[in-house]
Parts: C-alpha cells; sequence; structure tokens
C-alpha cells in the first residue's frame, strides 16, 4: 500500500460540532417513526456519528443499511447506481433519512430516494457530509449538508480512494 501525506481539509472538531448541528437541525423536522438509511460505505463513520448525535437530541431510529455504487475503484462516477446490497426494513409510511457522505453527481441520492418514495414512504429526507454543487449531473439538493466542499478529491471519515484512507478521522486532500 502506498501511503501518501495527506493535507487536512476538515478536522475532527469541526466534523463533530456541525454533525450535532444537522442532528439539531433535523430534530427540528418533527420526523415520525424515522428509519435512517445509510448509503455504504462512504457514510459509515457519518452515519454513526450521526445517529449517536440524533439519540442525544431525544431520537431514537432505526437504523438500516444500503450499499449502492456508482464508482467501483475509480475516482469518477461511472454515472450508472448499482444496488449491491438493498435494506431489509419495509418503508412505507415512514419518515426516512438517507445519509450520504458526499453528494457530486447526485444520481446515487436521486436514485435511492425514487426507489423510497416508490417503495411507498411517508417522507425521504437526505443528509451529506459534504456537498460539491457545482458536479450535479441530475437536479438533486440535499436536505441537510455539513460542508460545501471544494471540487477537490477527498479522504478520510469514510471516504476513500482504491479502498485506502476510510480510517481516517477527519477528511482530507492526498497529497500529490
Amino acid at each position: 500500500m502506498n501511503r501518501r501525506s495527506i493535507t487536512v481539509l476538515y478536522d475532527e472538531t469541526a466534523i463533530a460540532n456541525r454533525t450535532e448541528a444537522m442532528a439539531d437541525e433535523i430534530a427540528a423536522v418533527g420526523v415520525q417513526d424515522l428509519l435512517v438509511i445509510a448509503v455504504l460505505k462512504g457514510s459509515f463513520m457519518f452515519a454513526a456519528d450521526l445517529i449517536r448525535a440524533m439519540h442525544r437530541k431525544g431520537m431514537a431510529p432505526e437504523v438500516e443499511f444500503i450499499h449502492l455504487s456508482s464508482y467501483a475503484d475509480a475516482t469518477v462516477s461511472s454515472g450508472l447506481v448499482k444496488v449491491v446490497k438493498d435494506i431489509d426494513a419495509p418503508v412505507s409510511g415512514r419518515d426516512i433519512l438517507l445519509v450520504d457522505d458526499i453528494l457530486e453527481s447526485g444520481r446515487t441520492l436521486a436514485h435511492a430516494k425514487a426507489l423510497l418514495i416508490e417503495r411507498g414512504a411517508a417522507r425521504v429526507f437526505t443528509g451529506v457530509m459534504l456537498e460539491k454543487p457545482g458536479k450535479r449531473a441530475v437536479t438533486f439538493e440535499a436536505d441537510f449538508v455539513g460542508f460545501q466542499c471544494p471540487d477537490i478529491f477527498v479522504v478520510g471519515y469514510g471516504m476513500d480512494v482504491a479502498h485506502q484512507y476510510r480510517q481516517l478521522p477527519y477528511i482530507g486532500v492526498v497529497d500529490t
């Protein structure tokens, strides 16, 4: 494994503070019978921190995982969203919070949201740690956003490049 140095873009404290604020924003919506669906793999760290922050705000969501892929081992989306592993829980009549690491093209979250609406979800909200607004390939806006991210490839806090750097507790940029 070729390890390179990483420049920190968002440190642990900034991420923790923004995650707590997002939990406040979610609580203010008044969600009912909430099911949080984390989009794997990149969102696992953010989803865990957000769910714990939601607990501290008095919410008790159920948790599920969906594995969607549009990247494989590349650094650019293929444009095709594939369901690698679907959720098990029924969604009909429930409020859903889809949690993802980063919103770029919008294809992945648009696909997942449409799927859940088709299955009868009452409301589907989306929360992302990072948003790159200039990268949209489809019309899509997240309901809850951690940070606006510059148009650079980021790693850490669950995000990777070729399965490396997910374990980092911060979000950074691989130095070239």
